[in-house]
């Protein structure tokens, strides 16, 4: 066999692998820029390495991008300002049909909507172990040697991971009365309504929002009115949608980039809290959905 024929077999049985390797990477990180970054850095590995010395390539490359994606995670946890999107971590957007919040459960249970926020609050080793065996079934013993630990050992952490991951409140699904809230503060930021904007926002509502030059937060009813309809003349298109479960719209300009995104925190018929992403590179760096 030549090396050209050997290169090529290698390149098409890590495409095989490359979705699979993609979602485990996604799992443990919540972010889909990091996890192509990481699969990337595994077939570079794999294209430097003796193939003849790997028996098990499936197992190798779990085992290669569970070690990436742990350094990735321990990187984050001792430089808090290189996480990804900072305040806004594993955002997940889905367009937001309108369905009954039991075909909403549905859909958080497909694409794990509630599960990336419950991970953020688990350790570096406890989020690997966990994804890795409960939702990959990766034995512990492997798990344990990409830990530097052993299979009980390993096994006590997932198990540890388990039980947060439980005792973790689930998000609620987004509701009729909420999505009604949403739309009327749109409506009223792109009709410029001051007084409409101020009968939907709580009175100590929280705005962040994460620009180019970093998080900027606001504080008050009247404050966040102000800004709303400011920053409502640049739109051209938007969508409503679902950020990790909460109603909110997405954005466009006129050439079709988008704008924003944001999403709101309901409670009691009133906006409590406003998260928005201005950030060019972070909404580039989003799966969005496309405008319809």
């Amino acid at each position: 066999m030549t090396d050209t024929s050997r290169t090529n077999m290698v390149a098409e049985a890590f495409e095989a692998q490359r979705d699979r390797l993609r979602a485990v990477a996604y799992r443990v990180l919540g972010s889909h820029a990091d996890a192509e970054d990481v699969v990337q850095e595994a077939w570079m590995r794999l294209a430097r390495q003796d193939t003849a010395t790997i028996d098990n390539l499936a197992g190798w490359l779990t085992t290669v991008v569970g070690r990436i994606s742990l350094d990735v995670l321990r990187s984050r946890q001792a430089r808090p300002e290189a996480s990804y999107g900072e305040g806004f971590p594993g955002l997940v957007v889905t367009a937001d049909d309108g369905a009954e919040p039991e075909e909403h459960v549905a859909l958080a249970d497909a694409v794990g909507l509630a599960l990336l926020v419950v991970l953020d609050s688990l350790g570096p080793s406890e989020r690997l172990a966990f994804v890795l065996h409960d939702l990959f079934a990766v034995p512990f013993a492997e798990i344990g040697q990409i830990l530097g630990k052993s299979a009980d050992t390993t096994k006590m952490i997932a198990s540890r991971a388990r039980r947060k991951v439980r005792a973790t409140e689930r998000p609620q699904t987004v509701t009729r009365e909420q999505r009604e809230v949403a739309e009327a503060f749109r409506a009223a930021a792109m009709n410029g309504d001051f007084e409409a904007l101020l009968r939907v926002l709580d009175p100590e509502v929280r705005l962040t929002v994460d620009t180019p030059d970093g998080v900027v937060v606001a504080l008050g009813a009247t404050k966040v009115a102000t800004g709303a309809t400011t920053v409502s003349r640049h739109i051209a298109r938007h969508q409503a949608v679902l950020v990790n479960g909460l109603p909110g719209y997405l954005s466009w300009r006129e050439d079709g980039t988008p704008l924003s995104l944001i999403s709101f925190t309901v409670t009691n018929a009133r906006i409590t809290a406003i998260a928005i992403v201005t950030d060019p590179a972070k909404l580039t760096s989003l799966h969005l959905p496309t405008p319809t």
